[in-house]
């Protein structure tokens, strides 16, 4: 009777001492956060810059903007401040030919062979889509601490 009693208590314990999946995610959102996701005004090919400074920052959030102003009239967009503690990465996904691209969730970052793994949920597009070129791009911080030489995106159910 006490082994089962001890049993019991030794199994409440393991239990109370599993973190919960909220404790989970919200360790991944301290690791990265997505500063700007658009899903147009990106380059054509896949790639990374790491911006060094507020003016890099603003710099690539304008000139990525892909929409039609009228003169004197510009859009207020209020995008979050640079991060002083973090790794800002603008990265761009490439040229797609049709569905949404836009990353909008980063799943978990990881960092192995000095290669930044960043994993975001895949997006499977259903039936027949119009064509459309489109080059998405994202601006996301990680902590300073990282070391890379690359970006890779790793897409997961």
């Amino acid at each position: 009777m006490n082994k089962l009693l001890v049993w019991c208590f030794a199994v409440f314990i393991s239990c109370a001492n599993t973190p919960s999946k909220t404790q989970k995610s919200q360790d991944m959102q301290a690791n990265a956060e997505i500063l700007v996701s658009e899903s147009q005004g990106g380059a054509s090919l896949p790639g990374f810059v790491i911006l060094k400074n507020e003016q890099e920052f603003q710099k690539a959030i304008k000139g990525g903007s892909f929409t039609i102003v009228e003169a004197g009239k510009e859009p207020t967009v209020n995008y979050p401040d640079f991060p002083k503690n973090k790794k800002v990465i603008l990265y761009n996904l490439g040229e797609f030919r049709s569905g949404d691209h836009k990353i909008t969730e980063i799943k978990s970052v990881s960092v192995k062979n000095n290669i930044l793994y960043i994993e975001v949920p895949q997006y499977i597009s259903g039936g027949m889509e119009i064509q459309v070129i489109s080059n998405p791009w994202m601006i996301f911080a990680v902590p300073s601490s990282y070391q890379f030489n690359s970006v890779e995106l790793k897409y997961s159910k």
